[in-house]
């Protein structure tokens, strides 16, 4: 929560200028990792082993950026509307990584690509949906808890569900999985809860700075992928793509329409749409970058590019659209 000391009129300034620099994040989101991409393209070979290493750190900055947004009071909505909760929650892990088996079946993608896009489909909510929720005119509170939910879930239910669809693929236990994402998502994530917690007024001051330095953190991880299968992306680029678009359309669609048929809010539905279209593909990245090859990582780093341009999109045409109730 905000601290108490601070004036309205600071606090509404400050929320404003926080709204103002997390669009602005999200719109020059994409064309920064497509620059740098192009970048990791042209020059693989400093780049690939300078930032390769670096890929489960840069996570860490990201998961430890979106703990500092966190306050407790978002993990209230569970006991207030656990409806929408828990629908958005099962839809996400229930709904995507089915989807992205059965379209790495359907395409007939390369074990590794397969790999790829099976994790992108297990990965949590991703943490720019809460900025696609509010520019949708959906429910923003309930964005964050779903995201914190299915965030604080993932160590249980990523390397199950990965297993589970691709385990023949993937030569790790899932324990050895699910320890590399409380190492890389819960402790990063819990650190910035409890600093916000502890120390709220010096955390409100960089709020505005935090989505420029997930910002970053993507980058990072898109470029090492990008200069580790360098010479692999030319004849996969296609195919990739298309399993992106279709994974996250398909979440858009299936979680809009779960939420509908379960008799929830116009707002509840685009939120719900939102959060099981948009995944943390940076964890996905990480997960296929560090435990099959930079090629399995291919489609997490597609998505991080493709799934803000298309929620950017929907966002504007949601907005446009009146809340029916």
């Amino acid at each position: 929560m905000t601290a108490p000391s601070q004036p309205p009129t600071a606090l509404a300034t400050l929320a404003a200028k926080e709204e103002r620099q997390a669009r602005m994040a999200v719109t020059i989101f994409p064309l920064l990792v497509l620059l740098g991409a192009a970048l990791a393209y042209l020059l693989p070979g400093p780049i690939a082993p300078a930032l390769g290493p670096w890929v489960p750190t840069l996570l860490g900055i990201i998961m430890f950026a979106m703990g500092l947004t966190l306050t407790p009071p978002d993990f209230l909505l569970v006991i207030r509307r656990p409806l929408p909760v828990v629908i958005g929650v099962v839809a996400q892990y229930g709904l995507m990584p089915v989807l992205g088996w059965a379209i790495a079946a359907a395409l007939r993608l390369p074990p590794e690509l397969a790999v790829g896009v099976i994790l992108v489909g297990c990965a949590p909510g991703g943490t720019s949906s809460n900025v696609v929720t509010y520019l949708a005119k959906g429910d923003v509170a309930l964005s964050v808890t779903m995201t914190s939910i299915s965030t604080l879930l993932a160590p249980l239910l990523t390397p199950m569900l990965a297993l589970a669809l691709a385990g023949e693929r993937l030569d790790v236990s899932g324990g050895a999985m699910a320890l590399s994402i409380v190492k890389m998502v819960l402790v990063p994530v819990i650190a910035g809860l409890l600093l916000r917690v502890l120390v709220p007024s010096v955390v409100e001051k960089v709020l505005p700075a935090l989505p420029w330095l997930s910002v970053a953190g993507i980058t990072g991880v898109v470029m090492a992928v990008v200069a580790g299968s360098a010479d692999k992306i030319a004849s996969a680029a296609g195919i990739v793509l298309l399993a992106v678009v279709l994974h996250n359309v398909a979440g858009y669609a299936l979680g809009y329409g779960v939420a509908k048929a379960t008799g929830q809010r116009e707002a509840a539905c685009r939120t719900t749409a939102v959060e099981v279209g948009m995944q943390n593909s940076g964890l996905a990245t990480t997960l296929a970058a560090t435990y099959v090859s930079p090629m399995a990582a291919l489609p997490g780093a597609v998505f991080s590019v493709w799934h803000n341009l298309s929620g950017a999109v929907l966002a504007s045409i949601l907005r446009r659209r009146p809340l029916a109730d």
